[in-house]
């Protein structure tokens, strides 16, 4: 059978060409469907409630051990439904294990995921675990979380207005330089140095979830008193989020490149493996748009929480695409790569056994 498309997720076209031309049965109660960067679905539970959900993959990393790879698993999925400004409450867990994986591996990931899981407040009520051949690392399987709130307490990607001002997080490629320090330190030590593969395999792998982003800007308020709408970077990085909430909202986003942060450390990372920091995994990172009264609001209750932030640019009229800003020039539209080149990359470690 002749392999298409690269590593990742599926492509725009295919997505749009294939999935969304394939979700079902219509149902009135379904008030947010799939679509382009939309990181849930909400669904009218009756009662003046709703019910926000989200999926992903679920991971293994051996080379990160089974307790950090169980936090990551569990916080990619709570920073999605987060990006609602609902906090999740439920998770419905599928394992499709490798048999190469032992029992007792995974009782020490099952059970840390069930630790993180209490720590967040969420309930684990059902799912599937099993070994089968063909299943192999580090997708292990799918999961589901849930949230309910009231109606009109969430947010989604269209209640961004114009003139929102755009703020990101932390900085940009934040699971790729975490993911990627963790999972071959030698190989980040010889290309990088053993100082600056110390600091970020302590701590960027630790800062690859927005929960605690999504939360503490979306209690400012929410809507007209704060925060429009929540996105976090995942695969293709800082711009293929911004892109994905440009095309979610339905609104132009006018950003300045020279201010998206960049640290020293997922600099030189990413530079020692050939990849682009704005274009690659970031998971960790949250870009908010908000009204423009509360910018200063937001950014000083993410500084009390230790966390940074940077105003990068606005929301234009109706459009729906990304516009980037140089200092040489007018804005131009924005085109994501295909494909996250993070997964080649990971690929090649793993194939030719970087250590």
């Amino acid at each position: 059978m002749k392999k298409e498309g690269g590593l990742g997720k599926m492509d725009r076209d295919f997505f749009s060409r294939v999935l969304m031309k394939n979700v079902g049965a219509s149902n009135p109660a379904v008030l947010v469907g799939p679509g382009m960067g939309l990181d849930n679905a909400v669904l009218s539970v009756g009662g003046g409630r709703v019910m926000v959900v989200t999926a992903d993959p679920l991971s293994i990393i051996p080379s990160v051990g089974m307790e950090r790879s169980a936090w990551l698993t569990v916080h990619e999925l709570a920073s999605d439904l987060t990006t609602s400004a609902v906090r999740p409450q439920f998770a419905v867990l599928d394992f499709n294990l490798p048999p190469s994986l032992s029992l007792s591996e995974f009782e020490v990931y099952s059970r840390s995921v069930s630790d993180e899981c209490a720590k967040l407040g969420i309930s684990i009520v059902g799912g599937h675990t099993g070994r089968y051949p063909g299943s192999d690392f580090s997708i292990v399987g799918g999961g589901m979380m849930m949230g309910l709130a009231e109606e009109g307490r969430y947010l989604t990607p269209t209640m961004m207005m114009e003139d929102d001002h755009v703020i990101m997080t932390k900085g940009a490629a934040i699971e790729a330089t975490g993911v990627l320090s963790m999972a071959f330190p030698r190989t980040t030590r010889k290309l990088v140095g053993s100082a600056l593969t110390a600091r970020t395999a302590r701590s960027y792998f630790d800062l690859c979830s927005t929960v605690e982003d999504a939360l503490t800007a979306s209690s400012v308020g929410l809507k007209e008193d704060g925060v429009t709408s929540m996105h976090d970077a995942t695969e293709g990085g800082v711009l293929g989020a911004l892109y994905e909430l440009s095309q979610s909202s339905g609104r132009d986003l006018v950003v300045e490149k020279e201010k998206v942060h960049v640290s020293d450390e997922s600099s030189a990372v990413c530079s020692a493996f050939g990849l682009d920091p704005l274009t690659t995994l970031s998971e960790g990172t949250l870009i908010i748009t908000c009204r423009p009264h509360k910018t200063e609001e937001i950014l000083g209750a993410l500084s009390r929480r230790g966390m940074s932030g940077f105003p990068i640019g606005r929301a234009g009229p109706k459009g729906g695409k990304l516009l980037l800003v140089t200092n040489r020039g007018e804005p131009k539209r924005y085109l994501p790569p295909k494909f996250d080149p993070y997964w080649k990359v990971y690929q090649k470690g793993v194939e030719n056994g970087w250590k």
